[in-house]
């Protein structure tokens, strides 16, 4: 949902959004990232600024249900939209659920990138997707997340547990 230019007006334009079941009323700044109104406006932190340019995925979060990098969408552009963070997972069972197959794989490491690729893979949950996905697809899918530290063996493992419904087992470390 990346866009290339803000929206034209002088000083702060209001915004009503829906953003984890609640709908808000914002006024931002027409440049504003959305990045920086979730963690600035709103106290929300999960999304990370990493690259601030679109590529790294460390910042994504649900607009509309799709995976969109929030350091490269003007906030004033989901006007009348549903953003969904990586704090409204523990609230959701399914959901959790994924958290918790990520904990149980170590899917991360340094824990930077985490809250994105649980964004994305979040999306292939709700959306159906990741029942019927290969596995190749499933990676594919998730590519707009970046993890310097490697931990895609981990996430792939994780995401296979959570589509097979194998519960975490805390007596199984993570390899």
């Amino acid at each position: 949902m990346s866009e290339d230019a803000a929206p034209p007006a002088d000083g702060p334009v209001p915004v009503t959004v829906t953003v984890n079941d609640l709908p808000r009323t914002l006024l931002v700044e027409p440049d504003a990232m959305l990045l920086g109104v979730l963690r600035d406006q709103l106290g929300l932190t999960g999304a990370k600024p990493a690259c601030e340019v679109g590529v790294c995925g460390a910042c994504t979060v649900l607009v509309d249900g799709e995976p969109t990098s929030s350091c490269h969408t003007f906030a004033a552009l989901v006007d009348g939209r549903d953003v969904r963070t990586v704090e409204s997972l523990a609230a959701d069972p399914e959901l959790q659920s994924l958290q918790e197959a990520f904990v149980a794989d170590g899917a991360f490491q340094c824990g930077f990138c985490t809250s994105g690729q649980l964004m994305s893979a979040a999306s292939l949950v709700l959306s159906g997707r990741l029942v019927e996905a290969t596995d190749e697809e499933i990676r594919s899918y998730m590519l707009g997340n970046l993890c310097r530290c490697g931990a895609y063996y981990g996430i792939a493992r994780a995401l296979d547990r959570f589509r097979s419904g194998s519960a975490a087992d805390p007596a199984e470390p993570a390899r």
